[in-house]
């Protein structure tokens, strides 16, 4: 066992050697790569009115905040006072910005960005004043990397890295260029990126999914870092599983100057996810996220032996899950543990990280709770609650920990359920995200029905005020159709399942003074399947109703909002039944006379594209047409061509490639093609990785050789998400212009 010297941010040693075989080539670690050409603040393009900003993230003090807009056509870090119009751009690259992080010290701001709009991202940094940008992790061709959380005095960054894919083409630092691609030995290995050539709609097919890109990577990439090969499970891991392998995730402690090298923390060969969510002040305990999806864990680690303290399941969604106080003898959570909704829950914890006592320290019967901010100091929280779609935001005191100097009493020696929470105001219907701004201030990410998402400031307590980079309510969209408010629908499934969604009513139809006039409508179904529509601005939607045709955005079976066994009811075969609740959707709107039975068609994305495939497979007779944006439609070839890690967290969600093989393919829509009736639109990014584009490729194609009209939109520089406005908009009158052409009449 191999030991590098020891490291300043804790005193321990940094990166331990675990080969099984000391052979094998020694790991490697994700290097800092300084960035040319970042001398200074740069100033933002000419500012475009209806733009949306979110992800905020506050200095020390709270009067300016990072965060991300899209005023530029594609999602960049910004900086603005909270109470001044003055905002400057610290990254002019045309790299789609995820997420962003202020350090507690105030000397840096971190972020996520994805390298040509694709799937695989990485972490960088850079000071406030836009010098010193560096890439932290993420370099290397094929890996991806993510934040974690800063150390309490900011002189760290925690950080998630991945190893390349098997077969992906290497690059070393100072290497040549990538080796031909050769396809991986096993079906369950990744694949290389996409061949970069868009597809225009109705034009011939690109490569096969798997091909990569014939120059290596964008022009002016910046220098690759060493790759990074994680080592063997540390001490808390389970065996992994021997067909969902490679792309394993390695979380460390990164120095954001690359001048000390970074800590290994914990590593998940096998893993679905692994996040670093908060350390102690001490750096003694760290909380990690792990797990696939419907069955994460929050993980207390000692960082001295990295032996797992004790585990609590945690809900699904977002991925900041807790914190502990600054003694580290309790940890808050936002967990749903032998629960039906997820809640405050508050640990005692033992000097060494060992789960003392658990109870709820805030909770609603119907309710999630879908966001928890707890501040430094530990003295307060802010919750952000799921009340049927809409939130609902409060604040609460917590009490003293067991053993602190403030005195008082623990959460463990008051009565469950009696600390006090009190309400804050919203000025629109949903909370994206809340980051404490100085010591009593909130940066709030709000958006609604009728804007752009914006941020808004709250000061000591009083109502939030939006921020004057953030685009006006009247500025939401061009003068002449102001937005729609939807109407909350429910209903009962076949099977008696309570469902729900969002209803929206084109302009200039009056179903008073007109009630046998049907509209023609659009049911579109949203991804994940652990996403919830919310009533939220969507520019699609605005771009429907404008060509008269209604919306309805249902929560089907499998959704986030109404509770665990919700999420949980399309697991297995019960998916056969979330595709019967597209049915039910629809048939409900045209019992309630909103809907014209004649003139329905069905959309979404991600997942929503594999319920469209599937509903137009299953249900052949109900829609005129579809539009599949990044949709599965084999779940075997998906399984075959997605990423490790989420191949591996999707498992747990739709069924095992192996043992539940044929389950998998009973409920492709591939399995059905012959059952297609009417034409069909699929969209894909060329670089998406999530859901390969051959998903949407296969499937035109198959309805193409049976004279069913099909046609193909690839999006450059796009992946899993389409970020940029161009390729938005593209998008958006695209399906909108086939729908309507398709249910004219």
């Amino acid at each position: 066992m191999v030991a590098v010297p020891r490291d300043q941010l804790s005193g321990r040693r940094t990166v331990v050697d675990q080969r099984a075989d000391p052979g094998a080539p020694a790991q490697t670690v994700p290097l800092a790569v300084a960035l040319p050409q970042a001398p200074g603040t740069r100033e933002g393009h000419s500012q475009v009115t209806a733009h949306g900003c979110w992800y905020p993230s506050a200095d020390p003090t709270g009067a300016r905040v990072a965060f991300i807009c899209n005023r530029g056509g594609v999602p960049q870090l910004w900086t603005g006072s909270v109470d001044g119009d003055d905002v400057h751009l610290l990254d002019t690259g045309l790299d789609p910005v995820i997420e962003v992080s202020w350090s507690p010290d105030g000397r840096w701001i971190a972020y996520t960005t994805a390298p040509g709009g694709g799937e695989h991202t990485r972490v960088l940094c850079v000071r406030p004043d836009g010098s010193d940008r560096r890439v932290l992790a993420g370099a290397v061709p094929g890996s991806t990397a993510y934040l974690g959380r800063w150390t309490r005095d900011g002189s760290a960054l925690a950080l998630t890295a991945t190893d390349p894919p098997a077969g992906f083409p290497d690059q070393e630092r100072g290497g040549g260029p990538p080796a031909p691609y050769q396809a991986p030995p096993s079906e369950w290995a990744g694949h290389g990126g996409g061949a970069g050539r868009p597809v225009r709609l109705g034009g011939a097919h690109r490569g096969e999914v798997g091909t990569p890109a014939a120059d290596g990577g964008p022009p002016g990439a910046a220098p690759v870092s060493a790759a990074l090969r994680p080592p063997k499970p540390a001490p808390y891991q389970p065996a992994p599983e021997p067909h969902l392998t490679g792309g394993g995730l390695a979380a460390y402690l990164a120095d954001p100057a690359g001048v000390r090298p970074p800590e290994l923390i914990a590593t998940e060969p096998a893993g679905a996810t692994l996040r670093v969510c908060d350390t102690t002040p001490d750096g003694r305990l760290v909380l990690l996220l792990r797990g696939p999806r419907g069955a994460r864990q929050a993980v207390v680690l000692r960082t001295g032996t990295r032996e797992t303290a004790c585990t609590v399941p945690v809900a699904d969604g977002d991925p900041w899950i807790g914190r502990f106080s600054p003694d580290g003898r309790t940890l808050y959570l936002r967990s749903d543990a032998d629960r039906e909704f997820a809640a405050l829950v508050t640990v005692e914890l033992a000097p060494d990280g060992a789960a003392l006592r658990r109870l709820v320290t805030a909770q609603r019967d119907d309710a999630d709770l879908e966001l928890l901010s707890v501040r430094d100091d530990g003295r307060s929280a802010v919750l952000a609650w799921n009340v049927y779609g809409r939130s609902e935001l409060e604040t609460i005191v917590l009490p003293a920990s067991p053993g602190s100097a403030d005195g008082g009493r623990s959460p463990f020696e008051l009565p469950p359920l009696e600390l006090p929470l009190r309400a804050l105001p919203l000025a629109h219907e949903v909370v994206t995200r809340i980051s404490p701004a100085g010591p009593t201030g909130l940066a709030l990410a709000l958006s609604g029905s009728l804007r752009r998402p914006g941020v808004w400031h709250l000061a000591d307590g009083r109502s939030p005020v939006r921020t004057p980079w953030s685009s006006r309510d009247a500025d939401a969209v061009a003068p002449g159709r102001p937005p729609v408010r939807p109407e909350h629908l429910r209903l009962r499934a076949r099977d008696g399942l309570a469902l729900a969604g969002w209803y929206y009513r084109a302009p200039g139809r009056d179903p008073g003074r007109d009630p046998d006039r049907r509209a023609p409508c659009v049911v579109h179904l949203h991804g994940g399947p652990e996403q919830q529509e919310r009533p939220v601005f969507d520019p699609l939607y605005h771009e429907l109703l404008g060509r008269g045709l209604d919306v309805f955005a249902p929560d089907v079976r499998g959704s986030l909002g109404a509770g665990r066994s919700f999420v949980n009811a399309d697991l297995g075969a019960g998916r056969f039944a979330a595709i019967n609740d597209v049915a039910d959707c629809a048939t409900h709107l045209v019992t309630l006379g909103l809907a014209d039975s004649r003139r329905l068609a069905v959309m979404g994305h991600s997942y929503g594209g594999y319920l469209t495939l599937a509903s137009l497979v299953w249900h052949p007779e109900l829609f005129r047409t579809g539009v599949s944006v990044c949709g599965m439609s084999d779940f075997l070839t998906f399984f075959a061509g997605t990423e490790p890690w989420i191949a591996r967290s999707a498992a747990a969600k739709y069924g095992h490639p192996e043992r539940d093989r044929d389950l998998l393919h009973a409920l492709s829509p591939m399995s059905r093609i012959d059952a297609l009736r009417v034409p069909l639109l699929a969209v894909h990014g060329e670089h998406d990785t999530n859901v390969p584009p051959g998903e949407s490729e296969q499937m035109v194609r198959a309805a193409r050789q049976r004279r069913i009209p099909a046609e193909l939109l690839i999006l450059p520089n796009e992946g899993h998400e389409f970020m940029r406005t161009r390729s938005r908009v593209l998008f958006r009158r695209t399906a909108a212009s086939w729908i309507e052409r398709h249910l004219a009449g």
